[in-house]
């Protein structure tokens, strides 16, 4: 019933879609614009994020006071800069356009420098007592917690949801319809739009960032094209949608006690914003 349901769902936003799409060009710029997943709710979020960084780092200055750093920073840089390799993902590729001319597959080097350290360096000394300080702030945080049952379950199950969008048939001829575009335009002929999004040829650095170049904004320019003609994000949303539907069905109590569990340290750390922030 849920199969159903969510297969009838998809069938009726592609027609509104289709039915629309010349009159609202430009309308999917970013993945929020296609709204929400049912396993959205389920997920560490972007805020998620920074309340639990704020909170451990709360934590770790709190310990390190206790470790003789009465004046350890919250943002610390380490005593040498490390490598830092950046993972980038995306779950429908390039999608606005805008960017896509500028950037092509990367983004603005500006941006890069928002997530560096603002603190002053760590001493050698407050070095040596920080990781046994982070590890307690980590276990404080997940107090309560079965980490390797419940702890964000729904990112366990997200390579086999993965796994099945990507056999749909109906998504792997939007993909094919969507790469025939692209090439028509003179450029590579990709399986799909992340194989367009992660293309070595772009060359990207530790940051994970692009080089920007000619060919690859133009690339970018042609997929983005394609994909708003073709309807090719929105299909694959609603794909999406309908094989995450199918799982919470099947895996109800696992996602509920993953729920439960995320629940729990979002109050954990509420608590310690309260008290400490």
């Amino acid at each position: 019933m849920m199969r159903r349901g969510w297969r009838l769902g998809a069938v009726v936003l592609l027609a509104a879609i289709c039915a629309s799409g010349a009159q609202r060009p430009g309308l999917v710029d970013s993945s929020s614009d296609l709204g929400p997943l049912p396993a959205d709710r389920y997920h560490f979020t972007p805020q998620d994020y920074q309340q639990s960084r704020r909170a451990s780092a709360l934590l770790v200055r709190q310990c390190m006071a206790e470790h003789g750093h009465p004046d350890f920073p919250l943002d610390p840089r380490f005593p040498s800069d490390p490598i830092v390799a950046t993972a980038v993902s995306t779950d429908y590729g390039v999608l606005d356009l805008a960017e896509a001319r500028r950037w092509g597959y990367g983004w603005d080097p500006a941006r890069s420098m928002e997530s560096q350290p603002k603190g002053r360096r760590m001493s050698d000394a407050e070095y040596q007592d920080y990781p046994d300080c982070n590890a307690d702030a980590n276990r404080r945080l997940m107090r309560g917690i079965d980490a390797k049952r419940d702890w964000l379950y729904a990112s366990t199950r997200a390579v086999d949801i993965d796994k099945a969008v990507k056999r749909d048939p109906r998504l792997r001829a939007a993909w094919e319809t969507w790469s025939r575009c692209v090439a028509e335009r003179g450029f590579s002929r990709y399986p799909d739009p992340v194989a367009a999004y992660t293309d070595t040829a772009w060359r990207r650095g530790s940051d994970g960032n692009t080089r920007h170049t000619r060919r690859e904004r133009d690339t970018a320019v042609a997929d983005v094209t394609c994909k708003r003609r073709h309807h090719t994000a929105e299909l694959w949303h609603a794909v999406q949608a309908r094989e995450q539907a199918v799982d919470i069905a099947g895996h109800r109590d696992r996602y509920t006690a993953g729920l439960k569990a995320l629940r729990k340290y979002r109050a954990t750390v509420d608590d310690v914003l309260r008290k400490l922030g």
